[in-house]
């Protein structure tokens, strides 16, 4: 594998771009990162030209892409069909995501990750399972007919993947005391999403373990004058994380400038929540039988409901620059360390470090994407 020295630009470092550095690649490995460092005879050398140098996107909840729903067909060949069309937009670690399903499907996409992590498939962390354990009040796409009761066989299933690492997204109200703290044990990351939890219930799950919510503002208990909610609860929270879905339509501007401002740049977590249409010539898809259509950065049902979004991590970026007028350091830090952070990850992604995986986005000074790297290797 050839290594590399990437020198004449900046560098995304945290929540400061820097000038003056000298990056290294070895083996697909960050190997040094710093100002005046001397560069091997043998390594090739990368200018880049003042452009910006930044972590690869992270991105943990990944519905589908190239044409491909996890859903439809949980094997290796649609995680690598969605892996290939989510990279072209610089992201270069994902969970595959699994919406609501029967359990024989769902043990069917913990094998599939796990079979595809094996087989080298580049940029597989886990899997993120959306369900089936939420509170049908808050389904929103979700096929309710599909959710379960989490008894200790569910929790076997869910954290049975050999492979990499496991988030389960649930309703906290709906989970018998313990489950959490069950789940976390076996090493699973537990998220609230699809849930009409009371904030006292989600400080109680809080103390199980669970460690963020799930598109916050969406498919959740809202904040009112005696009645936090789950999205005060997340707000208030001085620990977890939250995913965030900056399309522009799933949450209001403001919404997301204070959630950013609240939680800050390590623990606000852009997602994609992306569904087939992203990165494929195809503007619709079918959900469970029903036509789903993608318009602008957003899908939809024919009814007007949301159902994920046509949203690349990319995209989003620019939306939450333009929409919240928050600087392009702190925005790259939620698309990229506070993920790793949230799954435990940072020291393998999600940043510029020594030791990390060399998984790089080149950006210009309008944050276009001029060119990506995963492993050490450009796209």
């Amino acid at each position: 594998m050839t290594s590399i020295a990437f020198l004449n630009g900046s560098f995304a470092l945290g929540e400061q771009i820097v000038s003056g550095q000298t990056l290294l690649v070895s083996r697909g490995t960050i190997e040094a990162i710093g100002p005046d460092l001397a560069i091997p005879a043998h390594y090739d050398r990368y200018d880049l030209s003042g452009d910006i140098l930044s972590p690869g996107f992270v991105d943990i909840q990944v519905n589908g892409g190239g044409g491909a729903l996890f859903n439809d067909a949980p094997t290796v060949e649609t995680i690598a069909t969605i892996a290939k069309a989510h990279a072209k937009f610089g992201t270069t670690s994902l969970l595959p995501t699994l919406i609501s399903d029967d359990l024989d499907k769902v043990a069917q996409a913990i094998a599939a990750v796990d079979a595809a992590i094996e087989a080298g498939v580049p940029g597989i962390l886990g899997i993120h399972l959306e369900g089936p354990f939420l509170n049908a009040s808050r389904k929103g796409v979700h096929d309710a007919s599909k959710f379960k009761v989490l008894d200790p066989n569910a929790i076997e299933l869910l954290t049975s993947l050999k492979r990499g690492k496991t988030l389960i997204t649930l309703a906290p109200e709906t989970a018998p005391p313990g489950a959490i703290a069950e789940l976390v044990r076996r090493g699973a990351v537990v998220f609230a999403g699809h849930t009409e939890a009371s904030y006292e219930q989600i400080i109680a799950a809080e103390a199980e373990g669970l460690r963020g919510f799930t598109h916050i503002f969406n498919a959740m208990s809202q904040l009112s004058s005696r009645a936090p909610g789950v999205v005060g609860a997340a707000l208030s929270s001085p620990n977890s994380f939250s995913g965030l879905i900056a399309d522009g339509v799933h949450v209001h501007a403001a919404n997301l400038a204070l959630v950013a401002r609240l939680l800050g740049p390590q623990r606000t977590v852009l997602v994609s929540d992306a569904m087939p249409t992203l990165g494929s010539d195809q503007d619709w898809f079918e959900l469970k039988g029903e036509r789903i259509f993608a318009r602008g950065l957003t899908c939809y049902t024919p009814d007007g409901v949301l159902a994920g979004s046509n949203l690349s991590m990319h995209d989003a970026l620019g939306v939450m620059m333009q929409q919240t007028g928050i600087q392009l350091a702190e925005v790259l830090q939620m698309a990229s360390h506070a993920p790793a952070l949230a799954m435990g990850l940072e020291v393998q992604v999600g940043q510029l470090a020594v030791g990390a995986q060399a998984d790089f986005l080149q950006l210009d000074a309008q944050a276009n994407l001029v060119k990506v790297w995963q492993n050490g290797r450009q796209l």
